[in-house]
């Protein structure tokens, strides 16, 4: 969301040329611009605004990382890293000064996760995690110190990564069955991180204090808890949108507060929820982006009033 509350949203066009577009909202409407078209571009799309309020995409683009940007100049794309293939479920972040951070998966031949960030000097990518199949469904949030922190799946387990002055630091946070998949990750006001994410075919959330992690179980009615987003309110309360996929394969929203877990369900309409992003406005009110993949191929937007 922009400062005026107006969402903004990066996507994938699977039709009819498979490019990335991006959709935003002001005070007239909808408008929607493609922005890149070479090859197969716009996949693991995640997007920030910059303190002009201008858009910036990290995704994966003809099996490389890709970076796009707009200033008064219009839109400008580089690649970030071309070694092998990867690019695959990013997550973006900018920095004090404007600068992008993006975590990502190594897809092939390494297997990795990985994360490039840019400084004067140009572009700058490390090797995070390279124990196992490691690097799926990743979300990297900065802390007040720019450090990166990030959570995703390796090995069917859920994973955490960080980076303070000492180098990087990488923890198993749960390894009970097969989870940490869709991760989201924020960081609340003390700099510890919170993380949603699917687990057994449940929505399950953690978060670590100054005591260790805690693990909760949001929701387990039926298969839920794909496609999480997370965000923290100003208290630090988590909301979650997410799929159920099923068998209702509807969009739902959680969120706590201080009487505990409620739960929603927020659009029924055909099979829907799918690859959903998370925002709080002002008020602390809920907007969320989502796919409709059946029957009609929509992106769609939600918002709590």
């Amino acid at each position: 969301l922009d400062e005026g509350g107006y969402p903004h949203i990066s996507y994938f066009a699977s039709t009819p040329n498979y490019d990335l577009k991006y959709a935003y909202q002001d005070a007239s409407g909808w408008h929607v611009e493609t922005v890149d078209t070479d090859g197969i571009a716009g996949l693991s799309t995640s997007l920030a605004l910059d303190e002009n309020g201008y858009p910036h995409i990290s995704y994966f683009g003809s099996s490389d990382l890709r970076y796009a940007y707009r200033d008064a100049s219009g839109w400008h794309i580089e690649t970030a890293d071309s070694d092998g293939y990867v690019g695959y479920y990013t997550s973006l972040a900018l920095d004090g000064s404007g600068y992008p951070h993006i975590s990502y998966f190594d897809s092939y031949p390494n297997y990795d996760l990985k994360y490039a960030y840019r400084d004067a000097s140009g572009w700058h990518v490390e090797t995070v995690d390279s124990i196992g199949q490691v690097g799926w469904h990743t979300s990297l949030a900065l802390d007040r110190d720019g450090h990166p922190h990030i959570s995703y799946c390796g090995n069917h387990t859920l994973k955490y990564a960080y980076q303070d002055a000492s180098g990087w630091h990488v923890e198993t946070v749960d390894s009970e069955g097969r989870v940490g998949y869709y991760t989201s990750l924020s960081l609340d006001r003390g700099g510890y991180p919170h993380i949603s994410y699917l687990g057994n075919y449940d929505l399950q959330y953690v978060y670590q204090d100054a005591s260790g992690w805690h693990v909760e179980t949001v929701d387990s009615d039926g298969r839920v808890g794909f496609y999480t987003s997370l965000a923290l309110d100003e208290s630090d309360y988590p909301h979650i949108s997410y799929s159920d996929s099923y068998p209702d394969y509807d969009l739902k929203y959680a969120h706590q507060d201080a009487s505990g877990w409620h739960i929603e369900t927020v659009d029924t309409r055909g099979w829907v929820g799918w690859y959903t992003s998370l925002a709080l406005d002002g008020g602390g009110h809920a907007h969320i982006s989502y796919q409709d993949p059946y029957p009609d191929y929509n992106l769609k937007y939600a918002r709590r009033k």
